[in-house]
């Protein structure tokens, strides 16, 4: 059996790619690039069909971190020239949320600089999940608040939020190449809390930082060993400003092929199409809809996205349907919404099982 049958084999069943496989996926050739697509897609068409799930960011509070990313517009010492504000009022929050949920959104994602929130800070996140609630009763919304400390996952939990999000990024290898201010292991902590109070788990990674396949392969099975259920594939936006200012080190189908190794490795999970799609996938950004289940409609934190009306062209065109509010994202057998603390521990033991290779060292 080839790759590419044994990875389709593999992913239809649920199981996850092997780290040997993962490693061939990125090292396939440009010829060989539709293949690969076609082989993800089947994958993907299992357990998704051919729904889009559409999320919108809102960004609650701009600037004035003092973590030292390198990657982002919100560092410390950043000299981007972003919008810096405090946080908005929950009715200027909701008030965004209703332009993403006007367009389809499912899920409204609820951002804030910082390295992690103060009680009083979760508590103004609980007052405008509330506002938003009180529009679109059906929406999910997801809070994306930096590193969480004792009872604050729980305290989201009960105040309607239905998902976290903290990226892990890249590999905990290189993870101080891009950060000093906190550390892998922080993260991986953070990702843990949200778990354990019953939040469905959302943390991705950014490729073209300079790391290697490896380094890919590495997050992307850290991922899976955390029993996430939904992983943003970020493409660095190299801000002037940043260290990371002129790094263009990805092309469209070398994106395609990380889209591709991240499918396989975790088949079954929403795999969203996040940051730097516009700008590396380019023309070829229909093609990752074969791949990816999942977008964010029209603009990111501090830089803009293509037009929501031009991301549901391209869904239509492409041949597929945005998903509704009442269908459920993941497969039965793992819905966030029927699992509780205890089932996620049952199911991140079970993909550590099934994965096929050891688990890293924090995950």
């Amino acid at each position: 059996m080839d790759l590419l049958d044994r990875l389709v084999d593999k992913g239809t069943r649920g199981a996850s790619a092997d780290r040997a496989d993962a490693l061939a996926v990125l090292a396939t050739a440009d010829d060989e690039l539709l293949d690969v697509v076609a082989a993800a897609w089947r994958v993907r068409r299992r357990w998704f069909g051919r729904r889009v799930k559409l999320n919108y960011l809102v960004n609650l509070k701009s600037g004035l971190c003092p973590e030292d990313c390198t990657y982002c517009s919100q560092r410390l010492g950043s000299e981007t020239g972003i919008l810096k504000y405090t946080w908005l009022s929950p009715e200027e929050a909701a008030a965004a949320a209703a332009a993403g949920t006007a367009g389809g959104a499912k899920r409204v994602c609820l951002v804030a600089s910082g390295r992690g929130p103060t009680d009083r800070d979760v508590e103004r996140v609980a007052s405008t999940v509330a506002a938003i609630k009180a529009q679109s009763p059906g929406v999910e919304v997801c809070a994306c608040l930096g590193l969480l400390s004792g009872g604050q996952a729980e305290r989201l939990r009960e105040a309607g939020v239905h998902a976290y999000n903290h990226n892990l990024n890249t590999s905990e290898e290189v993870y101080s190449d891009i950060c000093s201010t906190h550390g892998f292991a922080d993260r991986v902590d953070t990702v843990r809390r949200a778990h354990d109070a019953g939040l469905s788990a959302c943390s991705g990674l950014i490729a073209g930082m300079g790391e290697s396949d490896d380094d890919l392969a590495d997050v992307a099975f850290a991922l899976r060993g955390l029993g996430v259920d939904s992983v943003p594939v970020n493409f660095l936006i190299p801000f002037e400003g940043t260290p990371q200012e002129g790094r263009w080190d990805l092309t469209p189908q070398r994106c395609l092929r990380i889209l591709a190794m991240v499918r396989f490795v975790c088949p079954d999970v929403e795999v969203r199409l996040a940051g730097g799609r516009e700008i590396h996938l380019r023309t070829l950004q229909p093609l990752a809809l074969h791949i990816a289940n999942s977008i964010f409609l029209g603009d990111y934190l501090t830089s803009e996205g293509q037009s929501g009306r031009a991301d549901l062209d391209m869904i239509a065109d492409a041949g597929f349907e945005v998903e509704g509010t009442g269908a459920a994202t993941l497969p039965g057998r793992r819905d966030e919404d029927t699992s509780g603390a205890a089932g996620r521990a049952d199911l991140v033991a079970l993909r550590l099982r099934g994965a096929g290779t050891e688990a890293p060292p924090n995950a």
